[in-house]
């Protein structure tokens, strides 16, 4: 580690610094003296500035595979109705409600309480089942 300056020369090359500055020779004892480097610490390398807002974040590529495991609420709804409790406070087995929405009407399919996708009901080996038949695009920013 390099010798620290003492503050005689510190102020002597200041003195110096200054006459230089203004014109002038240094003064003769400056001139015998050895002179003393100056150690100027480096300031430290500034952090990477932060890109413009609307600039995408340079980011390794990866795919959608690590999204596999992640759970996600979908919810297909078929239609709607309107009910007074007393009449839901009657429904049991078997019971019929009826929806606003008619046979072979196009399906919302709901991604948690998001609309994604239309479709239509299929039955495939005895089971519901519903083909996609519109992906809904994301709403813009601000809607």
């Amino acid at each position: 580690m390099p010798e620290q300056p003492r503050q005689e020369d510190i102020d002597e090359l200041m003195k110096v610094l200054a006459g230089s500055a203004a014109g002038q020779s240094p003064a003769p004892e400056a001139a015998a003296r050895p002179s003393v480097p100056l150690v100027v610490p480096e300031p430290p390398a500034a952090a990477p500035a932060p890109a413009p807002a609307g600039t995408p974040a340079a980011r390794p590529e990866v795919g959608l595979d690590f999204l596999g495991d992640v759970d996600v609420q979908v919810r297909v709804e078929l239609g709607k109705s309107k009910l007074n409790v007393k009449d839901v406070l009657k429904l049991g087995p078997g019971a019929v409600v009826g929806l606003d929405s008619l046979v072979g009407d196009p399906v919302n399919v709901f991604v948690n309480d998001r609309l994604v996708a239309r479709g239509e009901v299929l039955v495939v080996h005895d089971n519901f089942a519903i083909r996609i038949t519109e992906v809904v695009p994301p709403p813009k920013p601000g809607e």
